[in-house]
């Protein structure tokens, strides 16, 4: 079993900042891809940013230039720094991790965070 704990989410001003984390526990082997994704109110959920464990990184188009992804695979651990946040940045954010238990054989399973919120004021 492996179980995500997301972090850092609250209410903030237009154009303040956040940072939220999400850290991984239980039965891990290795951590693959580590992205974030939101939901905002009444719309599907979009993924925001991913980074691989190469440290290459994958960014939505509306938020390029604000936020930044990053990882520390020691404390198994992904960041995303959000700044200059918009009340179109309002949304449920949830961390998603490609997750293997074991070794052998290596396989990679999708784990999702319960989701932090995020609220921003105009």
């Amino acid at each position: 079993q492996v179980q995500l704990v997301e972090s850092g989410g609250g209410l903030v001003q237009n154009g303040g900042s956040l940072r939220l984390s999400c850290v991984a526990s239980g039965s891990i082997f290795s951590i693959n891809v580590m992205g974030w994704y939101r939901q905002p109110p009444g719309k599907k959920r979009e993924l925001v940013a991913s980074i691989n464990n190469g440290g290459s990184t994958n960014y939505a188009d509306s938020v390029k230039g604000r936020f930044t992804i990053s990882r520390d695979n020691d404390k198994n651990t992904v960041y995303l720094q959000m700044n200059s946040l918009k009340p179109e940045d309002t949304a449920a954010y949830y961390c998603n991790k490609q997750v293997a238990s074991t070794p052998i054989p290596a396989i990679y399973l999708a784990v999702w965070g319960q989701g932090t919120l995020v609220t921003v004021s105009s």
